[in-house]
């Protein structure tokens, strides 16, 4: 039985060297890895991560980060960091930029994005249309020469590790109806240009992003529900949904939720969180349908956010009740 086993694990072990293998064998032709709009979990809880028509759509100051382990406690698993502000800086307008690190074995990729939105608030709706710059590097790591077996001059190697650079424009409509319906659409990548030395001529299709939820909150108690979908098409990235169902107890004090994908990497997961003051604390652990999962502790990912009321919350609250 034990034979059986440590076959079972080399046969994925292999599996898994010839995915990275035939990973890096279309970037050499398409130069392009995956869009990273579908790393986090957390999108449902801070959409400005997907969509640039979220900025400062709630008129406070947010910094918001989170760290994801994919597949943990299995050698070189995916891992990545977050780190996003959005906030107001005039009536109507909001001003984001935000940092992604994700790095997979000796994959890795690098996302500068700069966002701003202009947001219509009427005592019905409240509507945000943003727009983003990004700059996405794609490439391989140094350590990758750690490999005894890899040439330190191969010219192919080198210029992986020089990577791939990118600069893009997104667009996203974010809005609430009644302070119940939420809904959304992003286009990532709507225009995108490769702005180093390498052949920009590959064909690409436009993606999207949709989202649809809804607050139910005039239950028997202090319980707000939040059921939602978030539906995504995205660059290298298999069709799939995310479905969501939130619970907020005590003015959210505290939430749990739970979540489920379906396509691509069918998973299943939990949410649950708390908020201390303007601090606002967040976990969640997903595990895949997929025989894989026999081989790893699921993903885990951790945020914190801090939420600062603003002047300007205060000034489109009086301009929606004057109709203006």
């Amino acid at each position: 039985m034990h034979f059986i086993y440590n076959t079972d694990i080399m046969k994925n072990l292999i599996l898994l060297v010839l995915c990275l293998i035939g990973f890096i064998s279309l970037e050499a032709q398409n130069e392009r890895y995956f869009d990273e709009r579908y790393i986090s979990s957390m999108s449902f809880l801070n959409p400005v991560l997907v969509n640039p028509g979220a900025t400062g759509h709630n008129f406070n100051h947010t910094v918001f980060m989170t760290y994801k382990n994919n597949w943990a406690a299995f050698e070189n698993t995916p891992k990545s960091f977050i780190a996003s502000y959005d906030g107001p800086i005039a009536d109507r307008l909001g001003l984001g930029a935000m940092i992604l690190t994700d790095r997979s074995g000796d994959l890795q990729t690098t996302k500068f994005q700069g966002s701003v939105s202009y947001t219509i608030d009427t005592p019905t709706n409240k509507i945000g249309f943003g727009l983003s710059a990004e700059y996405i590097q794609h490439g391989l790591s140094s350590e990758v020469f750690s490999d005894p077996l890899l040439d330190p001059n191969d010219i192919l190697i080198n210029n992986r590790i020089a990577g791939s650079n990118f600069f893009d424009v997104s667009f996203g409509i974010y809005g609430v109806f009644n302070g119940k319906l939420t809904y959304g659409l992003a286009l990532p990548s709507l225009v995108s240009s490769r702005i180093d030395d390498g052949d920009d001529s590959t064909d690409r299709e436009i993606g999207y992003l949709f989202n649809l939820g809804y607050r139910i909150d005039d239950l028997d108690s202090d319980l707000v529900l939040e059921p939602s979908v978030f539906v995504k098409k995205l660059m290298n990235v298999p069709f799939h949904a995310d479905v969501n169902v939130l619970a907020r107890f005590l003015d959210d004090k505290l939430r749990g939720g739970v979540t489920y994908t379906v396509g691509a990497d069918e998973k299943l997961g939990f949410i649950i969180g708390a908020s201390v003051n303007s601090m606002n604390f967040n976990y969640s652990y997903s595990g895949s349908r997929q025989e894989f999962q026999t081989y790893n502790n699921g993903a885990h990912e951790i945020s914190v956010s801090f939420n600062i009321d603003s002047k300007a919350k205060r000034g489109m609250s009086e301009n929606s009740l004057d109709g203006q």
